[in-house]
């Protein structure tokens, strides 16, 4: 029931999120739809089979673990159902921007994360652009999170289901006046602020680490609000991997294999 829950949430928004690109994109593609859809899809079909059969619903059951046992700051110090949700919620998104950080600058983690990076396009679909290892890796980390932590169970659904609908969110090509985005920034972060991250220019990557909430970026000073060539002109993805025929599903399963490049 849990995986059915965060599923039909997710495939909720991104539904919602390519029918906002279509109505009203933000930019305009240079690589179409049927060029990269293919293997962003399959990446995210195939990262959702492999979580299936091998780890399925462990955060989950980590946190009920957990709670039975005792174990977790939240569960010694007995703090109310509320409370506990609430410092959950902000700990484990805290905890994945961390965990951007490190992936940015451990280069064996980077191997790994550039798959996410080398889309050469920005829209709904490079918000499941990842490696089979990468997720995994990330679901280690956050079950140690919620152990240290005693997540309630009930607040770590809720944060999967908020975490795979930012992501897809703030990944998307929609258009969103100036205004408003600049409001929800103070709380949110937008697909303006976020598409930042994945310029060429590697200062502009190294910043606007955040998953959903944009205090941390702000609060750690790795906070870039616009882009040097602005978000309509500005290019996108890794600047040692210009090809998309290069890009394929199965390079990309290879890629954190081979020398790593940089630039």
């Amino acid at each position: 029931m849990e995986a059915l829950i965060r599923l039909s949430a997710a495939l909720g928004i991104f539904l919602t999120m390519i029918g906002w690109e279509g109505l009203s994109p933000r930019r305009k593609l240079h690589l179409s739809r049927r060029q990269r859809w293919p293997i962003n899809l399959g990446l995210a079909a195939f990262n959702m089979l492999i979580m299936r059969v091998t780890l399925g619903g462990i955060a989950y059951l980590s946190a009920v673990h957990a709670a039975d046992n005792g174990w977790g700051l939240l569960n010694l110090w007995h703090a109310p159902t509320w409370l506990s949700i609430i410092i959950t919620l902000l700990a484990l998104d805290f905890a994945l921007y961390c965990q951007h950080i490190i992936t940015h600058k451990w280069p064996l983690l980077w191997r790994l994360h550039q798959i996410h990076h080398t889309d050469l396009e920005f829209d709904a679909t490079t918000a499941v652009r990842f490696h089979p290892l990468e997720i995994m890796l990330s679901m280690f980390y956050k079950v140690a999170w919620i152990y240290m932590i005693g997540a309630h169970p009930m607040s770590v659904i809720a944060f999967e289901i908020i975490l795979n609908g930012a992501a897809t969110f703030n990944h998307s090509n929609v258009n969103i006046p100036p205004a408003i985005d600049k409001k929800l920034r103070w709380l949110l972060i937008t697909p303006d602020m976020h598409r930042v991250h994945h310029s060429t220019i590697p200062t502009e990557t190294d910043s606007n680490y955040g998953f959903s909430i944009s205090w941390w970026d702000r609060l750690c000073k790795t906070y870039t609000p616009d882009p040097k060539y602005g978000h309509t002109n500005m290019p996108i993805g890794l600047n040692a991997y210009r090809s998309q025929k290069d890009l394929s599903f199965t390079r990309l399963l290879l890629l954190p294999f081979k020398p790593l490049k940089r630039g």
